[in-house]
């Protein structure tokens, strides 16, 4: 009996999307192209943070030694570099090696640093390099504490920036996010709602004869999250095909070659994004109505 109950209930909600097909077909479209927006943001959000990831592989610190250090004194303060909260990495850079890395970026020109040796020029380093960009300046201010550091170089500016764009890019799509949540309810709500009118007095007789606001509710809410699943599934298709296109073209260009930095793979972002559809579809379809339903339930 149960199950016979249930699906009644489900073929009722199916039937209401197929009975319904203007307005079905209405509600689809514009909860597709609502969706595929939120999807462009979802995945800007997920490449900006999956370029602070890469930067805060790459970006460091570089920590100078005073050249009256011994050799047990420098590897101590490796040491303690490493033991820092918020430090990946610390490599250690000799005199050589500074000198020969500087004769590189001098390229044709290097010529001019014959005159000097590695004694005069730089002294022994460590590259520090970083788990959490927002600990740059409290690493520093803690290794300047140790016993002969000289000075640290660090490109803050760039660290800032990178921060403050990803923060600015989750605040921009949580606003768009919840935007998009309260335009799709108020499609599918309003959608169903007309199903509803239509079917008022056959609700007035089953409120009558005793059938409970669930019972009535149910073919309702099935119908909205049947749009809001069609929905999610077009909006990953088209999604994830102009994506995959887009970021092949992107990955080859001359630019993204020369700067060193790699897009996330729509087959990576697969699962938490049909998830976070899904969810958004599922919810969307019930909710809308649950509120189209309100008024007509009423006893």
């Amino acid at each position: 009996m149960k199950y016979n109950r249930f699906g009644y209930l489900i073929g009722e909600g199916f039937g209401n999307v197929f009975k319904n097909k203007k307005s079905t077909g209405a509600s689809l479209m514009i909860m597709c192209a609502t969706m595929i927006i939120f999807g462009i943001f979802l995945i800007l959000t997920e490449n900006i943070n999956h370029f602070v990831q890469e930067v805060e592989s790459a970006q460091g610190m570089q920590v100078f030694i005073n050249t009256d250090a011994t050799d047990e004194q420098v590897e101590q303060i490796g040491e303690k570099i490493r033991k820092l909260d918020g430090v990946s990495t610390a490599v250690f850079v000799s005199k050589e090696e500074g000198l020969n890395h500087m004769k590189e970026k001098f390229g044709d020109k290097k010529d001019l640093l014959d005159g000097y040796d590695d004694n005069n020029i730089l002294p022994d380093s460590y590259v520090v390099t970083l788990t959490d960009l927002t600990k740059s300046k409290e690493v520093q201010e803690q290794i300047l504490t140790f016993d002969h550091i000289k000075k640290i170089t660090a490109s803050d500016e760039t660290v800032t920036t990178l921060i403050n764009l990803a923060n600015g890019i989750k605040i921009v799509t949580g606003v768009i996010l919840i935007l998009l949540i309260v335009i799709s309810i108020f499609i599918i709500a309003n959608t169903i709602k007309l199903t509803v009118h239509a079917r008022r007095k056959e609700i007035s007789i089953m409120k009558y004869v005793g059938a409970t606001n669930g019972f009535i509710r149910w073919p309702f809410m099935v119908e909205g999250m049947i749009i809001g699943i069609v929905s999610s599934i077009i909006s990953i298709a088209v999604v994830g095909t102009a994506y995959s296109m887009l970021a092949e073209e992107m990955v080859n260009s001359s630019f993204m070659q020369k700067i060193n930095m790699s897009l996330v793979t729509f087959s990576d972002m697969f699962n938490s994004i049909i998830f976070v559809y899904m969810l958004l579809g599922i919810g969307i379809g019930a909710i809308g109505s649950v509120i189209s339903m309100r008024k007509y339930l009423k006893v």
